[in-house]
């Protein structure tokens, strides 16, 4: 099933055309495998259209490397507290582009299957619309961040199976399988039962079932 983009974007849109100081910062959430990023994807192309200036910005490149975001004995919690570097993503990107509505900046990312960096160039004018898209966005320390909050629904079977099929990592099936039952959505298990993201959403788009 494809999420129906039409609330969404309809609130994104009339709520941008007030906000013309400072970009729009929409959140946008769920678990690993959810189809966060395709969402974003499709909405930016969506707001675009429409006239918007639109930056999409993913939190991955933001990660740590696996020598700090992996380890502990309970390895799920470990991967929640340490996955993201979230002050460094937000003080450095996110805030200077939403007050600016403009950025010019050039970052160290990390790959997701090893601990190398890689440069990215972050280069935007005119933005009326920053979607912030990846994990853990919606924990109580950064709802006051953003204007629009957006969960994708989409159960822990549905997301294992898409994240076996993608296997970004390069894991053998097995290691990987157990990567996500122990680590990844076990992270997702304690973001849920802690923070309530679900609850803090304005939109939830269901994204269950996997188009063939």
């Amino acid at each position: 099933m494809t999420p129906q983009l039409v609330g969404p974007a309809d609130g994104i849109r009339a709520a941008a055309i007030v906000r013309r100081s400072q970009a729009l910062l929409v959140a946008i959430s769920g678990i690993d495998g959810s189809g966060k990023s395709t969402l974003a994807r499709r909405l930016a192309t969506r707001l675009a259209a429409a006239g918007l200036g639109v930056a999409c910005i993913g939190v991955d490149p933001w990660q740590n490397p696996q020598t700090v975001r992996f380890g502990g004995p309970d390895r799920g919690l470990h991967f929640y507290r340490h996955a993201i570097r979230f002050d460094a993503l937000f003080a450095e990107l996110v805030e200077p582009l939403v007050g600016t509505r403009r950025i010019d900046l050039r970052a160290q990312a990390m790959r997701t299957d090893d601990d190398v960096t890689y440069p990215v160039h972050y280069r935007y004018t005119d933005v009326d619309v920053v979607l912030l898209e990846g994990i853990f966005l919606l924990q109580p320390q950064f709802h006051d961040l953003y204007d629009l909050r957006i969960w994708v629904e989409c159960s822990f079977e549905t997301a294992l199976r898409r994240a076996l099929a993608r296997n970004a990592e390069g894991r053998p099936v097995d290691l990987l399988r157990e990567d996500y039952l122990t680590i990844y959505h076990a992270a997702q298990r304690h973001h849920l039962a802690v923070d309530d993201p679900r609850a803090r959403a304005d939109f939830a788009l269901l994204n269950d079932r996997d188009t063939h």
